[in-house]
């Protein structure tokens, strides 16, 4: 019933993933990034289909409103830029679900096309934050190392 398609299992592995990423080699930020992520990505999942259909636009644009409060939070407390490109691509996607309930429209190729590639954004987003707090944690050691070794006297 749930995640039938390839395509919405990668999805759910690409969540998991991210946040699994975040919370073992990010900071704060990536850690509570990825898992607001997460928990939007599985009420879009599992909870939106046991909804009454017409329930289903209303409680789709208040996890996107959610959503995209969580990362506007997020990137004022952290000033991450990762967090502001997630903020604004879960604008298009709060966007793009606002234009189909408003204009009534059937959820066609294209709405699919664009739901898509911002979902994979905002998780790409989460995994390019993670590598870069991971790599500037790195860079700081190495500089710590190398500083009390040249500090250090000799035998």
């Amino acid at each position: 019933m749930f995640a039938t398609t390839i395509f919405a299992q990668l999805g759910i592995v690409a969540l998991v993933g991210a946040l699994a990423l975040a919370l073992w080699k990010g900071d704060s930020a990536e850690r509570l990034g990825g898992g607001i992520n997460l928990a939007a990505g599985l009420f879009a999942m599992f909870l939106h289909p046991l909804l009454s259909p017409d329930v289903q636009p209303v409680a789709q644009l208040v996890v996107d409103a959610a959503l995209a409060a969580g990362f506007l939070f997020l990137s004022i407390r952290f000033a991450s830029l990762w967090l502001g490109v997630a903020m604004l691509l879960q604008a298009v996607q709060f966007s793009l679900h606002a234009y189909y309930m408003v204009g009534d429209l059937k959820h066609d190729h294209l709405f699919a096309e664009i739901n898509n590639v911002d979902s994979w954004g905002i998780i790409f987003c989460i995994i390019v934050g993670t590598a870069v707090s991971w790599r500037q944690r790195v860079v700081k050691r190495r500089r710590e190392a190398q500083k009390a070794a040249v500090g250090a006297p000799s035998a």
